[in-house]
């Protein structure tokens, strides 16, 4: 039987990745976002995909999200915690950080994915579905004047763990930490490359292909995990 997916933040970049990975799986995807899709998932069959604006960050969305879900497929199997922000090009130091803008960040990316699985948990648990949380290696390495988003990834990280143990055995609660993945249209440098142990920037599909496996039955005995893919960057020693 098709699994029924949602995926939130699955407009662009790697939720869209996610999204066309699901589709070629035959499954049916519901695209969570404050921004409406443009890539061709929604070219194809309109019976198996379906987009719901949604602002994660508030409760009353998200439930509506989940009772549109069923409303439209039936069930949900899948939960894709994807949806995430950065706070302005220019990013601000500690003491300059305001809290509007941290309580933005805390609330879009770690508060909106405890909602999605808050609302999810029961229709999940129907299933015997599976949740993926999408975190960053920012949970564990840093850029200057990065705490909010790492914050954010950290908590949902720990956030993980606790649901696995919460919900398990009916559910099961992974999360990817991904590393640069390249989702833009901007040539790469040779360098970008070369500075992987991999030997290459990771693609939307790199992070789609884990996804895949982690909500598949290959990975029943998986859960609580954080599944680093970041073509081994955290693993090297850099100095200068």
């Amino acid at each position: 039987m098709q699994r029924v997916a949602i995926v939130t933040g699955g407009s662009n970049g790697i939720g869209a990745g996610i999204v066309q990975y699901l589709l070629q799986q035959h499954d049916r995807v519901v695209i969570a976002d404050v921004v409406t899709p443009s890539h061709k998932a929604l070219q194809t069959d309109r019976s198996r995909i379906l987009y719901i604006k949604t602002n994660i960050s508030s409760e009353t969305a998200v439930s509506k999200l989940i009772k549109q879900t069923i409303a439209r497929f039936g069930k949900l199997d899948v939960l894709i915690n994807n949806a995430g922000i950065v706070i302005g090009e220019k990013r601000p130091a500690p003491e300059k950080l305001s809290l509007k803008e941290w309580q933005k960040t805390i609330d879009a990316n770690l508060t909106g994915t405890f909602l999605c699985c808050k609302h999810a948990i029961p229709e999940l648990r129907k299933q015997k579905g599976v949740i993926v949380n999408i975190a960053s290696t920012r949970y564990l390495q840093s850029e200057p004047n990065t705490e909010a988003y790492s914050a954010s990834k950290g908590g949902i990280v720990s956030l993980t763990h606790a649901l696995a143990i919460s919900l398990g055995p009916e559910i099961r609660v992974n999360c990817i930490s991904p590393g640069w993945i390249h989702t833009e249209d901007t040539p790469l440098k040779k360098s970008d490359h070369q500075q992987h142990p991999c030997g290459r920037v990771g693609t939307v599909e790199d992070i789609a292909a884990i996804v895949g496996f982690l909500i598949s039955e290959n990975a029943s005995f998986m859960t609580g995990q954080n599944f680093i893919v970041d073509g081994g960057m955290t693993k090297k020693m850099i100095y200068t």
